[in-house]
């Protein structure tokens, strides 16, 4: 456990996990967090025997009635969540647990501590391997940190400073993605663990075509939340290079193309002053 024995209320989103939700309860409880530290499970909407292997494991068990999502189970939970520093973790047995008790030692010292799926050990299904290296290289060249891992399902944070974004973080499987561009642009202290990563227990939920669009689109929208000139100025200058190349090109055929040109030029101004009014805008909703 931390060092200073800090309670912690570890949540669990499920939707349909009942093959491996009691193993993770049992590894979660032999941990002995505490007296004061609570275990809640958010069943979200479950058509199986989930919602009844939780109850009957002493914990504290939130359903929905309807399936609503990924993040809005963590964000049930988190509402629900006695205590301030949240752990989370996944139902399906592929995070190890007996890696939380390091990552709270960590957390004495940080906002987040996020446990990164990285090396050997890290037993990340090939088919998600490519969209995962292009969606984490985006997300670095974004916001200029490098980011071992975006959207592990197991990290620890303060219940404080997540609760402070709810309002732009999503229901889906973007929750874990979108918290973390949102503390680390915003200057939160962000640490790094390499865990192991299990195959999981029962069928995966994500979707992989469909879910790696969502995290680009997810990326894209939260730099331009807290950092839009990142997102602007890199198209402003594609539109200026554009412009420059097009006039070359066309006086080089002996057919100067004005027109083209300039509508090229001129749509490149307009996008960095757009930059600047929401970096502006940005900022001046900070102070």
């Amino acid at each position: 456990m931390n060092k200073k024995n800090k309670p912690v209320s570890v949540i669990i989103p499920a939707f349909n996990e009942e093959e491996g939700i009691e193993k993770v309860l049992a590894q979660l409880k032999s941990l002995n967090l505490g007296e004061k530290s609570e275990i809640i499970v958010v069943d979200d909407g479950s058509t199986d025997q989930t919602f009844r292997m939780a109850s009957i494991n002493g914990v504290k068990v939130i359903r929905h009635e309807q399936n609503m999502g990924y993040g809005a189970a963590l964000k049930t939970g988190i509402r629900h969540a006695k205590n301030e520093i949240i752990v989370i973790t996944d139902a399906d047995g592929s995070y190890p647990i007996k890696n939380i008790p390091i990552i709270l030692v960590d957390m004495e010292h940080a906002d987040m501590v996020v446990g990164a799926r990285v090396g050997k050990k890290a037993q990340i299904p090939f088919y998600r391997k490519p969209a995962k290296w292009f969606i984490n290289n985006l997300a670095n060249h974004l916001s200029g940190i490098k980011i071992p891992d975006l959207n592990s399902g197991l990290r620890a944070m303060r219940k404080e400073k997540v609760e402070r974004f709810f309002s732009i973080l999503p229901d889906s499987f973007s929750f874990t993605a979108t918290i973390t561009l949102a503390f680390l642009t915003n200057g939160y202290s962000v640490k790094y663990t390499t865990i192991e990563y299990y195959k999981r227990k029962g069928k995966s939920k994500i979707h992989p075509i469909k879910d790696t669009l969502n995290f680009i689109q997810l990326i894209i929208r939260t730099i331009m939340y807290f950092n839009p000139l990142k997102i602007f100025l890199p198209l402003s200058f594609a539109f200026f290079i554009a412009s420059v190349t097009v006039l070359i090109v066309s006086w080089l055929s002996g057919r100067v193309m004005d027109i083209t040109t300039t509508i090229l030029f001129v749509t490149g101004i307009q996008l960095l002053a757009i930059g600047m009014i929401a970096d502006l805008i940005d900022k001046r909703g900070r102070l």
